[in-house]
């Protein structure tokens, strides 16, 4: 009985025992939620008139809507519809990053096997406080005697804009 009473004792006593084990804090949380970057296309990429050559060759056209031909020929009579593409991004006050196809393919409506490769796409934007008008530029490539005809391609391609 008296090593029980020791026991008792001691663990009384024990600086251990009185020791804090734990502790805690309150801790409050919080979230943000922004608005889904959004892009709204409002102008397709049309190059115009071109007149095919006995070589190879290509068209600019600049976000701006300036056209330069190298190896072929463009019209300023009969320059057809030219315009850059133009999208509204709104993303708030955020930044965002903008992508775009390393090129693109378009088809001759008469001739699938006729083919213009668009590629070497540029972007001009106009910033504005929670949106943006993106203009986009590129260069599309003609072979030597390319095939006349309307080249489209219905599928288009994307423009991909995500926060950074």
């Amino acid at each position: 009985m008296a090593k029980i009473i020791f026991i008792l004792f001691s663990l009384l006593f024990s600086t251990e025992i009185l020791a804090q084990a734990s502790a805690s804090a309150t801790v409050t949380s919080r979230a943000t939620i922004i608005e889904p970057i959004r892009i709204d296309k409002t102008v397709d990429l049309d190059f115009g008139n071109v007149v095919s050559s006995y070589t190879p060759g290509s068209v600019i056209l600049s976000p701006e809507g300036n056209r330069v031909a190298q190896g072929v020929q463009i019209s300023s009579s009969f320059p057809g519809t030219v315009n850059p593409a133009e999208a509204v991004v709104t993303h708030g006050n955020n930044s965002y990053a903008i992508s775009l196809p390393e090129s693109f393919t378009l088809y001759n409506s008469e001739n699938p096997d006729h083919q213009l490769i668009i590629n070497d796409f540029t972007v001009l934007p106009e910033e504005g406080l929670v949106s943006d008008v993106i203009k986009i530029g590129a260069r599309l490539n003609l072979e030597a005697n390319q095939a006349s005809g309307f080249y489209t391609n219905s599928t288009g391609f994307n423009v991909t804009v995500s926060y950074n």
